[in-house]
């Protein structure tokens, strides 16, 4: 071999070096201009919580990624997910068959387990748990049941002094899954609200008098605490606010007729009766569950995502950041989920929902 060519040689691995050092300078530079990307999250206030626990752990690590969260009940989080305003529309209620017929690139993918409490401000019992069922709670929402004393209402409090004083319900006034949920828990246990009120995220309320409207779950806690004798539904990861709002919280009577209050192991056990009858696209109720130990008004938490995202860049985000939600040492590990009293995803389930993310593009 000439010396000639061995300079030759030479000089290309320098030159091969010197490319190589500038593609490792470059190339971090470029992934990260094309992880600048702003995501809109917005809808249920009962998921609101946990997604601002969940955004600044997860974009301190995604510096390239700014992921906006706004409280504003999920009627808005599906509409706006729908309508493109929002990419990530956050929801306790599933789109309905009507809905995804209308947008077939809807996905519904759950996040986590919650419940709803029913909460109540009669003074001098608050720190009691009075006893409500569906129809009861029917009654009290249609206006047939007008005081706290009422002879339902005492049959399922014996010993308990009930006030003679008019019950103020207290209704969310804004598109809500909340509503969604504790409408379904009448519907499903009282035919006669089922069939003339029915459930949604937004409901015809049958006129109460004294009856008072308040949006959103903080909206819910503060209209509850401002008017004694007053009754409310409010999402559990508000558990802190209705403490210092010195609210009572009721036992609710499931399925099998027991009166249970949320807790892990009681929304644990409702969710476990209906896994396995969790379709493909993950839009069921899980509201009055069977079993002696389901706490009745649970529900996944869903993210409404459109599969066909405007660019591949927010497809990308999209996918990454609702994969590391549901994920056991990500959003679904106990420290997110604790503080919100929420339930991490079954196996199953998460399996169902990173299928769905799979399908974002």
């Amino acid at each position: 071999m000439s010396i000639t060519t061995t300079r030759r040689q030479q000089l290309k691995l320098a030159l091969v070096s010197v490319g190589l050092a500038v593609a490792t300078t470059v190339a971090p530079m470029a992934a990260h201009a094309a992880s600048g990307v702003t995501l809109l999250e917005t809808g249920s206030t009962l998921l609101y919580p946990l997604f601002n626990l969940w955004v600044p752990d997860y974009t301190k690590a995604h510096p390239g990624l700014r992921i906006t969260t706004q409280g504003t009940g999920s009627g808005t989080g599906i509409a706006q997910a729908i309508s493109g305003v929002a990419q990530i529309g956050a929801s306790d209620a599933y789109m309905s068959d009507g809905q995804i017929k209308q947008n077939p690139s809807i996905l519904n993918i759950p996040l986590a387990i919650s419940a709803q409490t029913v909460n109540f401000n009669v003074p001098g019992l608050n720190k009691d748990h009075l006893k409500l069922d569906g129809p009861v709670l029917a009654g009290i929402y249609s206006g047939k049941i007008k005081n706290w004393d009422d002879a339902q209402i005492k049959a399922l409090n014996p010993g308990v002094k009930l006030p003679d004083h008019a019950i103020v319900p207290i209704h969310r006034t804004d598109g809500s899954g909340d509503t969604f949920i504790f409408s379904q828990y009448l519907s499903f246990s009282t035919p006669s609200w089922n069939n003339s009120v029915g459930y949604g995220t937004t409901i015809s309320w049958p006129a109460v008098q004294g009856g008072v409207g308040a949006n959103g779950n903080p909206g819910m806690v503060q209209a509850c605490q401002q008017t004694p004798y007053s009754v409310a539904y409010i999402g559990v990861s508000f558990h802190e606010q209705v403490a210092k709002a010195g609210l009572g919280t009721a036992m609710l009577k499931n399925r099998a007729g027991k009166f249970l209050l949320p807790d892990a192991h009681t929304v644990s056990a409702a969710a476990g009766e209906l896994i396995s009858k969790t379709p493909a696209d993950e839009r069921i109720s899980l509201v009055f569950a069977p079993g002696a130990n389901s706490y009745p008004i649970i529900n996944y938490e869903y993210a409404i995502v459109n599969a066909k995202q405007a660019n591949p860049e927010s497809a990308k985000a999209i996918k990454a950041f609702l994969g590391w939600a549901v994920e056991s040492e990500g959003g679904n590990a106990a420290k997110y989920l604790d503080a919100v009293r929420f339930i991490a995803l079954p196996a199953r389930v998460q399996g169902l929902s990173k299928a769905q993310i799979a399908k974002i593009q």
